[in-house]
């Protein structure tokens, strides 16, 4: 199924100069991108998936951020040249 798109003449320029440096067509180019896309997509998705998953929620109101900051602080200040 053919689907025609207007863009600007500059972006279409762009692809054009990038697909031919693949060595593909137009075409297959613009639909590398959007296979790409995809499948960035789905490692977002699994990546949060997997954040879900990985064990027992916390709670993160305020005292959970300024025990995190004085932790890192902390940290930095051993690590820091003298």
């Amino acid at each position: 199924m053919a689907i025609t798109l207007n863009i600007d003449p500059m972006i279409e320029a762009r692809f054009r100069e990038r697909a031919n440096a693949a060595g593909l067509s137009i075409d297959a180019y613009i639909e590398r991108l959007v296979d790409e896309d995809q499948s960035t997509l789905d490692e977002l998705e699994r990546l949060a998936l997997d954040g879900l998953n990985s064990g027992e929620p916390i709670e993160s109101g305020p005292g959970y951020w300024e025990q995190k900051h004085r932790r890192l602080e902390e940290r930095l200040g051993r690590t820091a040249p003298k």
